[in-house]
């Protein structure tokens, strides 16, 4: 099924709330496939309403990787996704099974796909300095000092990812340079794969009807209780992954900075603009193939023509307006 000369990867992507999860576990079945995942949130353990972890069933279907790799308080970035995705997909082509890279980060499904920009180790010094002054002044005027020196990483990094602030950080002031600079020279062109891009998309109406539904489905299935049992297991509300979407909102309503109706009121505007803020990164891709959740067949005969070495992947104006 599989031609001979760059191996072949599918990539299914999209925003949050979107579908990829039943769409992938079908094409998956369908192409004797196994699953990648690059979510960024998936690969933490104990965090599963919240990230829309597949359950188990799902798991049972069909093989995954990269998830459940790591402890909410570990340290985890684009550049470990790189190495620990890439032997993932290594070990589905030893096992004769086409690779399914699925999930809406953008920046690790980039950093998979075409390699990180290779600089120098950071000055330990430097990271210590900067460590020293978040531990003393909170990390807002650290992000806020990103913010002027490099605001192109500023704007994909939040506020209170302390791992990634510094680092940026450091970069700049060890080399004079901004981080994304050296992202944007690298270029991320070195591909191994041969890859087809599809994303995922709905009109926004319909876009934010599913995300509300979401939202209110993970609070059913005990999001709060969750965000609890990690509180209660020494997880503080401060680390990173305890940041995120969802998460960072059930911690402020454990700690009395929020009512419950305000609770999910932001939960659900703020999945909404992260939603918005996917969409905006993957249209930057022009290689991007865009689709709509409901044409599942189309989809089946497009990756059906891939792998079976039909390379033209064509995708209407009409569509890419729509995405838009």
């Amino acid at each position: 099924m599989i031609n001979i000369g760059k191996p072949k990867l599918i990539v299914i992507s999209g925003p949050t709330g979107i579908g990829k999860t039943d769409l992938s576990l079908s094409l998956a079945e369908q192409f004797n496939g196994s699953i990648v995942s690059s979510d960024s949130m998936q690969i933490y353990r104990y965090m599963d309403i919240g990230t829309a972890k597949p359950d188990v069933a799902e798991l049972r279907r069909v093989p995954h990787y990269m998830i459940d790799i790591v402890e909410p308080d570990e340290p985890f970035d684009a550049a470990r996704f790189y190495r620990e995705g890439r032997q993932a997909i290594a070990q589905i082509y030893s096992l004769q099974r086409v690779p399914l890279v699925v999930g809406g980060t953008g920046f690790y499904l980039k950093a998979l796909l075409y390699g990180l920009f290779d600089a120098k180790p950071v000055d330990p010094d430097i990271l210590l300095k900067l460590k020293n002054e978040s531990d003393a002044n909170g990390i807002k005027p650290l992000y806020e000092r990103l913010c002027v020196c490099d605001p192109s990483a500023a704007s994909r990094i939040h506020v209170n990812d302390a791992y990634r602030v510094i680092r940026a950080l450091a970069v700049f002031e060890m080399s004079g340079k901004p981080m994304s600079e050296f992202q944007q020279a690298h270029g991320f062109k070195e591909s191994p794969f041969d890859v087809l891009k599809i994303c995922l998309f709905n009109d926004r109406e319909t876009l934010y009807e599913r995300i509300n539904r979401r939202v209110d489905q993970m609070i059913d299935s005990g999001l709060l209780e969750e965000v609890k049992s990690l509180l209660q297991n020494g997880y503080s509300g401060d680390i990173k992954s305890m940041q995120s979407i969802g998460y960072r909102h059930m911690v402020e309503y454990v700690n009395g900075e929020n009512t419950w109706d305000e609770t999910i009121y932001t939960l659900k505007r703020d999945t909404r603009r992260f939603a918005k803020r996917q969409l905006t990164w993957f249209r930057k891709d022009t290689d991007m193939i865009w689709k709509s959740p409901d044409d599942a067949e189309e989809i089946m005969a497009l990756v059906r023509g891939f792998l079976e070495g039909n390379d033209e992947h064509p995708t209407s104006n009409a569509e890419h307006r729509m995405a838009k």
